[in-house]
């Protein structure tokens, strides 16, 4: 089997903060992986825009030193580091003022695509749009790039979506969140809507709950300044959960198209009930070992600030009345893994006695690392002495299944940055989105401030508040195992 790769159309690609963390890290090693895959046409230029003063041959070298430290043992002969480090250029830009834009706009080529990354604070994103349309850098087909945070409350990401929308339509605007982009978060979909096997038992009369997972062992590091005024909640439930559950609950589009995806996303989020207080837990990492607490990462000796949230969700639709969602995120936890596991109800009659209902069947589908999917299946125990059932998965992970071409299974990044030449919006946040997204996150939030709620400690190294666990004991039920 050998995959296709098919090159996009010529492009100039602006990366704002381009000498920023996420340039080095991501953008540019997934713009040179695609490049050494055939995707980036020849004509293809890419320009990054910073407040630093340096000549495009100084930024070459940032770059080049960014992709052969980030490059995560990929492999590539210098020809042809040298050959894509000719299409990248640098210009000085003040993102507040006048300087560097002439010289930005003198490099813009007509006839080609045009995409601006806003890889830069939230703050910057309405002078970034301002000065592209006074400038004369943007044209009717350009298209911008924006990260999150897309604000921190509703009233912040309406007014976000109000000032983007002033310089650039709703189908210029992509707001990315790289967690869509994961080869296996796509294949949830060709999963789910691909193979009459699973869609007939994709509802509340076969489902007896899903779990999704997102945990990491790191903790909050040099990122406690921004970290303190978010939280887990906005960090990651009202972004990359919430689109994770999305994906797993909504209900077939008519058709592959951005817009019918997105339309079926948003009736989800705008399904979900209100979360009871008993519903949710946070917590917070203590220190451990000779690693310091969350409080000492943040510079915050009294902080409240939760490192940790799990909560139980319920969706009011026809589908999935009844059928519990529990998700759980949190730093400095016993694994880094990230798992969505669709756990299946026991069959309605045994012949098998007690035995089986300690079995169930389980689609568990792993994010991270080593990303593929599993289906837990019931069988007899080989050997004498009688119907003794275990658990076998049918495992398919990508390494195994594609042998040398998972190598070939792009980074997230990667994806949605060719998605964008593209002018596909399919795996990008549309505005309403975010803001429904926000008006069921708000009232949680709003509620432990009024309650005075306080996080729940937890020690390093574990799967995070005891009350947590509780939260599915209380309903028969466990969190499946952190496993590397």
């Amino acid at each position: 089997m050998v995959s296709r790769v098919i090159p996009v159309d010529p492009f100039d690609l602006v990366i704002f903060g381009g000498t920023g963390d996420l340039a080095r890290r991501k953008i540019l090693p997934g713009l040179f992986r695609r490049f050494c895959a055939g995707q980036m046409p020849e004509e293809a230029r890419i320009i990054g825009a910073a407040r630093s003063d340096m000549d495009d041959a100084a930024y070459r070298k940032l770059i080049a030193d960014a992709i052969k430290e980030f490059g995560n043992g990929f492999t590539f002969e210098a020809a042809t580091l040298n050959a894509f480090l000719e299409r990248i250029g640098y210009v000085a830009v003040d993102a507040t003022g006048t300087d560097g834009w002439a010289e930005l706009a003198g490099r813009m080529r007509d006839g080609t695509v045009r995409a601006f990354y806003f890889s830069v604070g939230p703050s910057l994103f309405g002078d970034l749009a301002e000065r592209l349309h006074t400038h004369g850098l943007a044209t009717d087909q350009s298209r911008i790039v924006v990260e999150k945070p897309f604000g921190r409350d509703l009233q912040s990401a309406r007014a976000l979506n109000a000032t983007l929308a002033e310089h650039f339509r709703e189908d210029q605007i992509y707001r990315i969140d790289h967690y869509l982009g994961k080869e296996t978060v796509q294949n949830l979909m060709a999963v789910r809507f691909g193979n009459v096997l699973f869609e007939p038992l994709w509802n509340a009369q076969y489902v007896d709950h899903i779990q999704i997972t997102v945990a990491e062992t790191v903790g909050v590091g040099g990122r406690g300044g921004y970290y303190d005024k978010s939280g887990a909640m906005r960090d990651m439930v009202q972004n990359h959960l919430m689109q994770l559950l999305c994906l797993i609950a909504m209900e077939p589009p008519s058709k592959f198209e951005p817009d019918e995806v997105r339309d079926e996303k948003l009736k989800v989020i705008r399904a979900l009930e209100p979360i009871e207080p008993h519903h949710i837990v946070r917590g917070q990492y203590s220190a451990g070992g000779d690693q310091p607490s969350y409080r000492d990462h943040a510079e915050n000796p009294r902080s409240n600030t939760e490192s940790f949230i799990a909560l139980r969700a319920h969706i009011s639709n026809w589908r999935w009345a009844g059928t519990p969602f529990y998700l759980r995120t949190g730093k400095r936890l016993k694994a880094r893994t990230s798992e969505i596991a669709v756990v299946f109800k026991d069959a309605p009659h045994s012949i098998f006695g007690v035995d089986a209902g300690r079995h169930r069947n389980v689609l568990a589908i792993r994010l991270q690392p080593n990303e593929g999917m599993t289906l837990d299946v019931t069988i007899k125990e080989p050997g004498p002495g009688g119907m003794r059932l275990i658990d076998v998965p049918l495992d398919m992970t990508f390494a195994d299944a594609l042998g040398d071409e998972a190598e070939e299974v792009t980074d997230a990044y990667e994806r949605l940055i060719m998605d964008v030449i593209r002018g596909n919006q399919t795996l990008f946040m549309r505005g309403d989105e975010v803001e429904a997204a926000w008006a069921w996150t708000d009232p949680l939030i709003e509620g432990w401030k009024q309650r005075g709620d306080v996080p729940k400690p937890y020690d390093p190294g574990t799967a995070g508040p005891d009350d947590s666990m509780m939260l599915m004991h209380r309903d028969g039920r466990r969190w499946r195992e952190l496993k590397t």
